[in-house]
C-alpha cells in the first residue's frame, strides 16, 4: 500500500524540504524517498494544499491506563460528561489522533499490576504506547540502598522490574517519600532520613539515575520530586536535580515542583531560578505539568500530595490507598479556577517554564494529564506559546495578583511553528530515544499528521487535524477506523542469579512469586496480538 500527502507545507526541520510544498511519500509502514515523476502512482492520495504536514505528535507523559486511570473514571462518572477528562480507552486514542498524536507513554505502572496497565493500553487504538515502572519506594530496595547496595546488585533489580513489566524506562514518585508516609513521617526533604530504612530521597535519585545509564535505557530516571505542591518546593527540587550527580535526568510536570514561598500569600513563581538551573545543566530536561483553568481529576502515586490536596478537592469523592507495598494512590477531583490566586499563579508558571528554558530539545509540552488539564487543551497551549497577544489577553483574565507579580508579563518571546515541532515531536522521540519517529525523513516509522491552516489561530489549526496516517495507515476525519497500536519498551540485560537471591523478599512482598509477576513474551504477544 503506497500514499501520498500530496503539496501540503512540510514542518520538520529534519527534512530536506523544510518550510516548504512539497509531497509525503508513503510504503508500507514507512516514509520513503519520491519516486521518479514518470512512475508516480500512489494507491491513496491526500491532497494537502494549504495544509501544514507534521510528523505524529508524542506524548512522554499522559495517564491513560491502569488501576487509577480507573478509579479516576468511576470517580467522574458522576460529573457532567463535558466536565469528565478521563475516557474510555478507544474514546482516548481517538481524541490523540484527532489532535495528530500517535504515540503516548504511562508514566506510572506498577510492578505487580502491570498486566492490567498493558491491556488498557492496547485497548487504546491509534497510539503505539510504552509505559515507565515506578520504583523508589519498595521495602526491599529502600532497605538495600540504605545499606549500600553493590552497583551490581542494583542494576540486576533495576532490570528485572523493567524487563518484568515491559517497561521502556523507570519512574521515581516522591523517591521514599511514598512509603515513609506508611510510617506516619509526614514529611521527607531530599537530605532527611528515612525513619526506617536511614535512606535518604538523594540517595534514591543517585542511585536510580546512575543505574539507569549502566543499564543503557533508553530514557533517564523519569523523576516526581519532593516535596510536590508546596509553596518553597524549589529548593527541594533543585537538589533533585543535582543528586543526579551529572547523570541524564527528567523532572516531571516541573510546574508542581516550581514554587517559591515569596509574596503576601506566601507562594511566587520561581521559574527562573528552575530554568537558569535548567539552562545551565545539560544533563537536565523537564515537561512541564501545565495547567488549564476547568474540571478535571488529579491521579498520583504520591500519597502524602493527594492527601493534602483532598482538602481542595471539588467534587468531594476522593480516593487515597497504598497498592500493592510499592506504591500508593490518590485520585482527587480538582477544578483550577482562574480567579484563584494559586491556580493563576500555576497556570503563569507552566507557561513561563516552556518560554524562559532556552532549548526547545530540553522541555516537552504536558499537562501532566489528566492532572493539571485534558491532553485535548494542547492546541490552546501552543497558540499561548506562539501568539504574544492571545497570551496577554488570558494574562489580563486571571487573580490580578499572581498576574501582577508573573514573570510572564514581562516575557515576548513566541514559539516559533518550527520549536512547537521540536517540543511535541524530534524532542520527545530523542529523550525516548525513538529513533523511528519524530521526523518525516525517509526511513521513518509513517506517522503523519496533517493540519487545515487557519491564518494566525493556531489553536484553530492544530484542533483541525484533517488527515493522520499511522503506522503507514490513512484515517481521514471523514472515516476514522481503528488502527491498533504497538508496545514500545526496553530489553535491559541484567544477572539473573542476584533476582532469584531476592525471589523471598519479593514473594512477601507481592504475594506471589517472581513468575507471577513477569510478563513472558508468549504473554505479552497475546496481548498486543493485532
Amino acid at each position: 500500500m503506497s500514499i501520498e500527502i500530496r503539496s501540503g507545507w512540510i514542518v520538520d526541520p529534519q527534512h530536506p524540504m523544510h518550510a516548504r510544498a512539497s509531497s509525503i511519500w508513503i510504503e508500507g509502514e514507512q516514509i520513503i524517498e519520491a519516486p521518479d515523476v514518470k512512475l508516480a502512482t500512489a494507491n491513496e492520495v491526500f491532497d494537502a494544499s494549504g495544509c501544514i504536514v507534521m510528523a505524529g505528535g508524542i506524548d512522554i507523559h499522559t495517564h491513560i491506563g491502569g488501576g487509577k486511570v480507573n478509579l479516576a473514571r468511576m470517580l467522574q462518572s458522576a460529573q457532567p460528561s463535558d466536565e469528565r477528562t478521563v475516557w474510555p480507552t478507544r474514546q482516548t486514542g481517538k481524541l490523540y489522533n484527532d489532535i495528530g498524536y500517535t504515540s503516548c507513554f504511562e508514566p506510572a505502572m506498577l510492578l505487580p499490576t502491570a498486566r492490567h496497565t498493558h491491556w488498557e493500553l492496547r485497548d487504546t487504538p491509534g497510539i503505539d504506547a510504552g509505559a515507565y515502572v515506578v520504583l523508589g519506594n519498595e521495602d526491599w530496595l529502600l532497605e538495600q540502598i540504605g545499606r549500600g547496595i553493590e552497583a551490581a546488585e542494583l542494576d540486576a533489580l533495576v532490570g528485572w522490574a523493567v524487563s518484568a513489566t515491559r517497561a521502556l524506562a523507570i519512574k521515581v514518585v516522591n523517591p521514599g517519600g511514598i512509603n515513609a508516609f506508611r510510617f506516619n513521617q509526614r514529611k521527607l526533604d531530599v537530605d532527611e532520613h528515612h525513619l526506617a530504612y536511614g535512606v535518604t530521597p538523594r540517595d534514591v535519585v543517585r542511585e536510580l539515575t546512575a543505574s539507569a545509564v549502566r543499564l543503557g535505557l533508553p530514557h533517564p530516571l523519569h523523576v516526581h520530586a519532593s516535596n510536590l505542591g508546596v509553596p518553597g518546593n524549589i529548593e527541594s527540587t533543585l537538589a533533585t536535580l543535582s543528586a543526579a550527580e551529572g547523570h541524564p535526568i527528567h523532572l516531571t510536570h516541573a510546574q508542581f515542583n516550581c514554587y517559591g514561598d515569596k509574596g503576601k500569600f506566601g507562594m511566587s513563581s520561581a521559574a527562573e531560578e528552575l530554568s537558569r538551573f535548567v539552562n545551565q545543566h545539560d544533563n537536565v530536561t523537564l515537561d512541564v505539568g501545565q495547567v488549564v483553568f476547568g474540571q478535571t481529576v488529579t491521579i498520583s502515586a504520591d500519597t502524602r500530595a493527594q492527601y493534602e490536596n483532598t482538602r481542595y478537592a471539588d467534587g468531594k469523592r476522593w480516593i487515597v490507598s497504598d497498592v500493592g507495598a510499592s506504591a500508593g494512590c490518590g485520585v482527587v477531583p480538582m477544578r483550577y479556577e482562574d480567579d484563584r490566586f494559586v491556580h493563576s499563579l500555576q497556570w503563569c508558571i507552566g507557561l513561563e517554564l516552556l518560554l524562559l528554558i532556552e532549548d526547545p530539545w530540553r522541555v516537552f509540552l504536558t499537562t501532566d494529564h489528566p492532572n493539571g488539564g485534558p491532553f485535548t487543551c494542547y492546541p490552546h497551549l501552543m497558540r499561548l506559546l506562539m501568539d504574544k497577544s492571545f497570551r496577554q489577553d488570558h494574562l489580563d483574565r486571571i487573580h490580578p495578583d499572581a498576574a501582577g507579580m508573573a514573570v510572564l508579563q514581562e516575557i515576548d518571546r513566541e514559539y516559533t511553528i518550527d520549536e512547537i515541532a521540536i517540543i511535541t515531536r524530534l524532542a520527545p522521540a530523542k529523550i525516548l530515544s525513538l529513533k523511528d519517529r519524530g521526523s518525516l525523513v525517509p526511513g521513518q516509522l509513517a506517522d503523519v499528521s496533517v493540519f487545515r491552516r487557519h491564518s494566525d489561530d493556531w489553536e484553530a489549526t492544530f484542533n483541525d487535524c484533517v488527515c493522520l496516517v499511522k503506522n503507514g495507515q490513512m484515517q481521514a476525519v471523514q472515516a476514522p477506523r481503528e488502527i491498533a497500536g504497538r508496545l514500545l519498551h526496553a530489553r535491559p540485560q541484567f544477572d539473573q542469579s542476584v533476582v532469584s537471591r531476592y525471589s523471598e523478599v519479593l514473594t512477601e512482598t507481592y504475594g506471589c512469586g517472581i513468575s507471577g509477576l513477569e510478563i513472558s513474551q508468549a504473554e505479552l504477544d497475546d496481548i498486543y496480538r493485532t
